[in-house]
């Protein structure tokens, strides 16, 4: 599973930073990309990156302010010269699909592929294909959310020491056990799969957040999580200016990641008051506080590892 940074600034571009999007690509065997935010250029960020536009099979928007919107329409135009066929499914709070349907019914934009969108309420919980997708509302000047994207948890180990120690030679029985199936023996022998067979492996957890003030919402979604990306506009020092734009500090967003207990942690919606030569002081704040802490930069890529137990 790969999370890619297409645009990590806050509020308008820089000639180091485009604005808010990431993708994330599930592992086999769909590898299919998840977009989360479309901000102003974010299709010309995807040229650059590994991911195609028709490869992109959902959309979640964390909320409607400009910076994290005003590239979705277009994102939706263009894709429709490359796929007539790839379905499309934009998910995001009340007012996404007004934007969406007026922007390429003004443009005379038409879609050649099938395009669903679903306006979702905070603490809805979809489930896309055994994945479990949970959001919460986080405090921002505009409904904002977190999502919570849990995959599916995968079958435990079998227990082939204890197989082979009743001569039971490896073959379709072990697959049959595997799969929780009974299974009678030539001898009259039952095997029930479950006897064999460790408990399940937790499947990985990736929490988003939208905009955000530190808030007890956001903490609460990352419960456990094994990559938290949390918004950190501004410095430590700027905490009155953070609170007064519903924004939040390198330091805020370590305090949700250390109280979650997430396992990494990822800064992005950087203020483009801050450049270079600021970021090791600012991931410094974040680190002193989280020490598993990245501050994201545009194109940055994290493969999250599979849980082993």
């Amino acid at each position: 599973m790969l999370l890619y940074f297409l645009g990590t600034g806050a509020g308008r571009p820089s000639l180091t930073r485009n604005v808010a999007a990431a993708a994330l690509q599930l592992p086999e065997p769909t590898r299919e990309v998840w977009l989360f935010d479309c901000g102003e250029g974010t299709q010309h960020q995807l040229l650059s990156s590994p991911f195609s536009l028709q490869k992109i099979a959902r959309i979640f928007i964390t909320h409607l302010h400009g910076d994290h919107i005003f590239g979705l329409p277009g994102l939706l135009g263009s894709r429709s010269f490359l796929t007539a066929e790839a379905e499309l499914a934009v998910y995001g709070p009340p007012g996404i699909e007004r934007f969406i349907r007026e922007a390429l019914t003004v443009s005379g934009t038409h879609l050649r592929y099938p395009l669903t969108v679903e306006e979702i309420e905070p603490g809805q919980r979809l489930c896309l294909d055994s994945w479990s997708i949970t959001t919460a509302l986080l405090d921002h000047a505009l409904p904002s959310y977190g999502y919570r994207i849990d995959e599916p948890a995968r079958p435990g180990r079998l227990r082939v020491e204890e197989l082979q120690k009743l001569n039971i030679p490896p073959g379709p029985i072990y697959g049959r056990l595997k799969q929780g199936e009974t299974v009678v023996l030539d001898d009259g022998s039952v095997l029930h799969g479950p006897d064999f067979v460790d408990p399940p492996i937790p499947g990985r957890s990736i929490v988003i957040l939208g905009d955000t003030r530190y808030c007890r919402a956001a903490v609460e979604l990352a419960l456990g999580a094994d990559l938290l990306v949390h918004e950190a506009t501004f410095a430590a020092e700027l905490a009155d200016n953070a609170a007064a734009y519903h924004h939040s500090t390198t330091v805020q967003g370590a305090q949700v990641a250390a109280e979650a207990g997430a396992e990494k942690l990822i800064l992005t919606h950087i203020s483009s008051r801050y450049r270079p030569e600021d970021y090791d002081a600012l991931l410094a704040q974040a680190r002193a506080v989280f020490p598993n802490t990245i501050l994201a930069e545009d194109h940055l890529h994290v493969e999250i590892p599979k849980r082993k137990s």
